[in-house]
């Protein structure tokens, strides 16, 4: 297994596959001196299906081997993990395992600033099934804004779409207008959309082809990447640790040629992986 220099203490980024690179592409752009690992556990892709059991097993797995790596800090970038793992990682394992290190998630810096873009306060939420039933949209909401109204849509169809390179296909508009259809028959009022899922920036001018004038999306990258930024200002004892040497590295847990063709299209620059076996 390729790891890096051991005096090397990147910032792990982990995603179940591919989705997690557009949130490592916002937070390079945001924060360029920092060292960064992207883990991404293609070979058990897709997690949004799978139970709550494994999801947790898998995620834990991941984050134990980019601890090993030398990060000191891992941000969940997949939003099935943030939903079904985060939490018990953050408050059961981590005092044990490693309690100076950190875990962050994608969903609450999202929930946090949804306030600032609807003036209705009725959101929409798209995501995969794993996401939706998890209901950790509408409880993070709910506590920063708990006199919002949120309804939700599973997309099972979405992931799969962008994965297989169809996300600017013909074939694409049925899928992303049904669901689309779906979510604003539950609530006429929505005025803001979270793109629950990191595959769906991919997705967004499909999306904005197929809602009405007037909704804003919000896409996490940007969001995440600002959040880590005050978050590393906030916390001197977390951001001291993180090399600043501007390094990123890419494993992926299946092949790394089909990993790096891929990626290349989330990243939007050339990726080269290594395998690594968990």
């Amino acid at each position: 297994m390729n790891s890096p220099d051991s005096n090397i203490k990147p910032i792990g980024v982990f995603d179940s596959g591919y989705g997690g690179l557009t949130i490592l592409k916002e937070i390079v752009k945001e924060l360029p001196q920092y060292d960064y690992i992207y883990l991404g556990d293609n070979a058990r892709a897709p997690y949004g299906t799978r139970s709550f059991e494994t999801v947790y097993d898998y995620t834990l797995q991941c984050v134990q081997q980019l601890f090993s790596m030398g990060c000191e800090l891992v941000i969940l970038a997949c939003n099935t993990a943030s939903a079904k793992a985060l939490r018990t990682i953050q408050q059961k394992d981590l005092p044990l395992i490693a309690p100076h290190k950190r875990v962050l998630g994608v969903i609450r810096p999202t929930t946090e600033i949804v306030g600032n873009y609807s003036k209705t306060k009725h959101i929409g939420v798209l995501g995969t099934t794993g996401t939706v039933t998890s209901n950790s949209y509408p409880i993070e909401i709910e506590k920063f804004y708990p006199d919002y109204t949120v309804h939700q849509e599973a997309c099972p169809m979405w992931v799969p779409l962008v994965e297989n390179n169809e996300f600017n296909s013909d074939g694409a508009d049925f899928y992303i207008k049904k669901h689309l259809d779906n979510l604003l028959l539950k609530d006429k009022n929505i005025d803001t959309i979270i793109l629950g899922c990191t595959h769906y920036p991919l997705l967004i001018n499909k999306i904005k082809q197929h809602l009405p004038k007037g909704i804003t999306i919000l896409a996490q990258g940007e969001i995440v990447a600002k959040s880590l930024a005050l978050y590393l200002h906030k916390h001197p004892e977390i951001e001291s640790k993180c090399t600043k040497e501007g390094s990123i590295r890419f494993f992926t847990t299946d092949s790394p040629e089909n990993f790096d063709a891929a990626a290349s299209i989330f990243f939007e620059k050339k990726v080269q992986s290594a395998h690594l076996s968990l």
